[in-house]
């Protein structure tokens, strides 16, 4: 009878941690086990006052509500040109940055964030304010970047690219495109180990990445070469080593958390430069400013064997596949392309959502990713 008793209770205690999420046993060979954290995932908003003072909030709220471990924003924290007479910052101004601070900060969890091309790369456009747009990625880096710290009422250490370096400028000529150049550290790109998964985000930009014009017209007709030159090696480099280090910490996947969507294939011309699949060349000719990044993402998935998550926004789409082939066009099973929610600008606060990443380290696939519908933010179908 008393072991009876021992076994019932045994039971009811496995039961009360499986019901909380939490990880009780398994080797990796399986997915049978519920996830034991799960990470926030969202960007590309505001772009309106109503997203602004409505929609962000109302998305804060429910990630605030939600159990999240920490959450990430993947860029882009106005529309690509600014709105007249809008009420909240939709220029360049250093207010944009100041509420950007803001809305991080109102996260009760850590949170990370990663610049986006509508707050530097756009921001030479007149209706942004004709800034140097490096200039503006200096100043990001200065008042977003400035300690080894994450934003949120809880803050989480990160490391800190420190080398290759980056170039800047204090040059605020308006319409100023170029230099004076001086070399800086990449400091936007970070990277942290949690409970197994190592994470980093890296400066990749949509528009060409800066590397050829942002679509804006005059003052920027072809990018900025030479900060596109130092940036992308730097972030080469970071995710060499951001794979170097999951390997030697034993790292059961890694996430990788950049804006920009490069494109992988001939699916999707809409939404990102159309490639093949196999070379990952560009296939309109045009200045490519993401195929050696792509082609280095690639041979460091391959070779790292287990999950890779690369988490981005900019075409404003949400979406979970696997879009990645290797050269002889095989799909990379371990690899898993997540594109947030964002900015759907002509129905309002509609498309303010964020994505939950599901992540049990002890399971075969890691990542499972949920779309988290904020019920106050539903307007074609509104929440019962």
């Amino acid at each position: 009878m008393r072991r009876r008793k021992w076994l019932v209770v045994a039971l009811a205690a496995i039961a009360v941690l499986v019901t909380a999420g939490i990880a009780v046993s398994g080797n990796g060979s399986t997915n049978n086990k519920t996830f034991e954290y799960s990470v926030g995932l969202w960007g590309d908003m505001p772009y309106s006052d109503i997203q602004a003072q409505v929609g962000v909030p109302n998305v804060i709220a429910d990630m605030n509500n939600s159990d999240i471990s920490f959450s990430i924003n993947d860029g882009d924290l106005k529309a690509g040109s600014g709105t007249p007479g809008s009420a909240t910052p939709t220029t360049c101004g250093d207010a944009l940055y100041t509420q950007a601070i803001g809305y991080l900060n109102a996260l009760q969890q850590p949170a990370f964030f990663t610049p986006g091309d509508n707050d530097w790369t756009d921001c030479d456009r007149p209706a942004n304010g004709g800034y140097n747009e490096l200039e503006r990625l200096q100043h990001e880096r200065q008042v977003l970047f400035s300690s080894d710290r994450s934003f949120g009422q809880k803050t989480m250490q990160a490391e800190v690219q420190s080398t290759p370096q980056c170039v800047g400028t204090t040059n605020t000529t308006p319409g100023s495109t170029a230099g004076p150049y001086f070399p800086t550290p990449c400091v936007e790109n970070r990277r942290w180990t949690f409970h197994k998964v190592t994470f980093a985000t890296v400066n990749v930009q949509g528009t060409c990445n800066n590397r050829c014009s942002s679509g804006g017209g005059a003052p920027d007709p072809a990018g900025d070469p030479v900060e596109y030159q130092a940036r992308n090696a730097a972030d080469i480099q970071w995710l060499k080593d951001t794979f170097a280090q999951a390997t030697a910490q034993n790292s059961a996947g890694v996430m990788i958390v950049w804006q920009a969507d490069p494109g992988f294939d001939l699916s999707d011309g809409t939404r990102a430069p159309l490639r093949n699949p196999t070379t990952l060349v560009e296939t309109d000719g045009q200045p490519d400013g993401y195929h050696d990044l792509l082609v280095t993402l690639r041979d460091l998935t391959i070779a790292f064997k287990k999950p890779v998550a690369l988490v981005y926004g900019d075409s404003h789409y949400f979406r979970v596949d696997k879009p990645l082939q290797d050269a002889s066009g095989k799909r990379l099973e371990n690899f898993t392309r997540v594109e947030t929610f964002g900015d759907n600008a002509q129905n309002g606060i509609n498309d303010n959502h964020w994505v939950k990443a599901l992540i049990d380290p002890q399971s075969r696939d890691v990542f499972a990713f949920q779309a988290q519908i904020v019920p106050a933010n539903r307007v074609a179908v509104p929440a019962p």
